[in-house]
């Protein structure tokens, strides 16, 4: 059984936001314990706990608030020779700063916290021990640091990258938008040139010829105005485009066939008569192309089912699977998702795509015309 999209979401959430918990409390127990091993002041002493330990919990929320709570609470147990380990939650508390925080910020942090730990170690600790000891916490202190301001750079790359791919494949797909319109622009433009010749071929002897030709014209003209109006703002690429013939409808049961020898059975349901512009035929045969492939890929073996009405004003497709939904989203970084939801933003479509509460993978896009 596949989880619900809302509770797959949410985990990682409930793993860090529980990890930090669970930090909290073992933090506040442990100095409960020193608290009682040293002898330390009963009610002072579990108070200071408290505030060593709880605001572990909150410290990706408020993280330099956290910090300065907790290396202060556990520098005065220091003096109170309460503290019996190596400021562990104050390093627990200091990587989050260097991970939420930029340099700028963090480094000084880092020094006034290293600062107030060696002065309140070289009260409480005699000579040599205070310098022994406090050499060790700051070099912890540091390389606690160090952690936290890579992994902050690493997330930064890795954020950058992502959406360096993601707009990558956006353009990209623009582009074989543009090259596929092209196509059809220029079977539309050598239609009119044609039946433009032969009207004015027979206007004179066959004016009813003439007239139909003068039709077709008309037809063909609107139908290249508006993928025209579809193609403003979309690049063109500088390579060749192949004019080979655009797929339509006509060419899905092959598609269906293909999918089916790679062990995914589809169910191809079309309703309704009406006849789509070349655009909207190719966008919808595109859409179950990538859709059926991303079956074939991601959630094979799976039965899936292909769904299409067609109306007046608008083609709609929807196709969906039984596998394992959010497979389907984390395989292939969703650059096929989104050259399918640019295809239909092409024509002021609406396109949604994502697990089903009853498991599987959804796809859904409404493409108007006319």
């Amino acid at each position: 059984m596949t989880a619900p999209p809302r509770l797959v979401k949410w985990l990682p959430v409930a793993y860090t936001v529980g990890t930090d918990v669970v930090a909290a409390v073992v933090a506040t127990l442990l100095y409960f314990t020193f608290v009682e091993i040293t002898h330390g002041p009963v009610p002072f002493g579990y108070a200071l706990a408290v505030l060593v330990g709880a605001p572990l919990a909150v410290r990706r929320r408020w993280p330099l608030a956290a910090f300065a709570v907790v290396v202060v609470a556990q520098n005065t147990a220091t003096l109170l020779h309460i503290t019996l380990e190596v400021y562990t939650p104050t390093l627990f508390a200091l990587y989050m700063v260097a991970v939420a925080l930029p340099r700028r910020r963090s480094a000084p942090v880092l020094a006034g916290g290293a600062a107030l730990t060696a002065v309140c170690l070289a009260i409480s600790e005699p000579w040599p021990d205070d310098l022994g000891i406090t050499v060790t916490v700051w070099f912890l202190m540091a390389a606690t640091w160090a952690l936290g301001w890579t992994t902050r750079l690493r997330r930064r790359f890795v954020a950058r990258t992502t959406a360096e791919q993601a707009e990558h494949a956006l353009t990209e797909e623009r582009l074989r938008i543009a090259r596929e319109l092209h196509d059809i622009v220029a079977h539309s433009l050598t239609m009119i040139t044609v039946k433009a010749g032969i009207a004015n071929h027979v206007a004179d002897e066959q004016p009813a010829e003439a007239k139909e030709a003068l039709g077709v014209i008309e037809r063909t003209g609107r139908a290249a105005l508006t993928e025209m109006r579809h193609l403003l703002g979309v690049l063109r690429s500088s390579e060749t485009p192949d004019l080979a013939p655009a797929p339509s409808l006509a060419d899905l049961p092959a598609l269906v066939d293909r999918a089916a020898m790679a062990g995914v059975p589809v169910t191809l349901t079309t309703t309704g008569g009406a006849a789509l512009p070349e655009g909207v035929g190719l966008t919808v045969y595109r859409i179950v192309q990538e859709s059926v492939t991303n079956v074939v890929k991601h959630a094979a073996p799976a039965d899936c089912t292909v769904s299409i009405t067609v109306t007046d004003t608008a083609a709609t497709v929807e196709v969906t699977d039984n596998g394992p939904g959010e497979r389907a989203l984390a395989g292939g970084g969703g650059h096929g998702l989104a050259g399918m939801r640019e295809r239909v933003a092409v024509y002021g479509g609406d396109f949604r795509a994502g697990p089903r509460r009853e498991g599987g993978f959804r796809v859904l896009a409404e493409v108007p015309f006319g």
